[in-house]
Formats: C-alpha cells, structure tokens, sequence
C-alpha cells in the first residue's frame, strides 16, 4: 500500500511559484529525488521559504561544528521525538557525512549507548535537555559544553539545532510526513 507524501494537500510541481520549483528542482539534480519534506510544504509558499531558509542558515554552515555533528543533533533528538521523517532522511545524510553505516540507527535508537566521544557526549546530552527540557538549562549545562570544548557559537548552534528541529518533528508528525524509500539504503 502506497501511503499519500502528507495528509495535507501536495501541489502539483508545474503550480508552484517559480523559486520553489526551481529550488525543488535543484535538490532533485542533486539528489535524484526529491525529499518529501519539499512537497509537503510547497502548499505554503511563504512557510516552505522561511523553513529552509533558517534550516540551511543552522545545518550548511562552514564554521563551528562540522556537518556530520550536524546531523548527529537531528538524528538523536529526532529519535526522541519519534519523528519517523527526520530519523529517516537525516539519518541518510549522517550516514554519508560521519562516512559510518551504523551510527545514525544507533543516535535514532538510543544515542546514550552509541559509539561517541566525550565531546559528542557532551553535544548530544545539551540536545537533548534543549529539545525535550529546556526550562531546565542552567550555568552547568553551558559549563558542561565549554569543558568539551563548545564555544559560545558552536553552543547556540546546538540550541538552536535541537530547537528547530523539535519544532519539525512535531510538524512533520502532524502532518503524517512519510520519508521516501530512496533515503534507506543511502550511505549504508
């Protein structure tokens, strides 16, 4: 059984306003295909625009932490959000960037059992308070992350990672997100 990309409505490419068709087309020549995430937000131009512009500001940076730490955020708190979407399709891109077939299945499941390093303990226990108990940071959580090695940039980043993409687990889950089957097998 073929299950819809949302539960809301999907637009048809050849409706989209133009940037975002030619932004879907984009990831499409790089990828092969597209992500639903892309269809499922075409059907709110404006949303879709400001989503992946805050998305690509926190995850393409150059600086601070690299793209695979990245992506590590996404995958552990996306697991504890149980968001099968972002599990999934960042699971992938992990994959690929820590060029490690196993580490995203271990992040998503439990990443307190995972192979890490202290500072990536450190990264990832921040995370998780950010994502699922924030009113309870405090100086020892910063201290925690400086001891490992954080910056005061690289510790916002974190932040702000664990927050955005708690916000699209929860969105992706509401709207019944389907990841595409080509997500899978990649970097495996």
């Amino acid at each position: 059984m073929t299950r819809p990309v949302s539960r809301f409505p999907v637009p048809d490419l050849d409706d989209m306003p133009t940037d975002l068709r030619d932004a879907i087309l984009r990831v499409q020549e790089k990828s092969g295909f597209v992500p639903n995430i892309f269809l499922a937000l075409a059907h709110r131009p404006a949303e879709f625009r400001a989503f992946f512009a805050y998305h690509d500001a926190l995850m393409d940076k150059a600086d601070g932490l690299s793209k695979a730490e990245r992506e590590m955020i996404v995958v552990a708190t996306s697991g504890l959000n149980q968001c099968l979407y972002c599990v999934v399709a960042h699971g992938a891109i992990l994959r690929i960037r820590a060029r490690d077939p196993r580490i995203a299945d271990q992040l998503a499941v439990n990443w307190r059992k995972a192979d890490l390093s202290p500072r990536h303990r450190a990264m990832l226990t921040y995370a998780e308070r950010v994502a699922i108990a924030a009113q309870q940071i405090g100086p020892e959580d910063h201290a925690a992350l400086a001891e490992a090695g954080f910056s005061r940039d690289e510790a916002w980043d974190i932040g702000a990672i664990a927050a955005f993409f708690a916000m699209s687990n929860r969105l992706a889950n509401a709207a019944d997100l389907m990841p595409n089957d080509d997500f899978l097998m990649l970097g495996r």
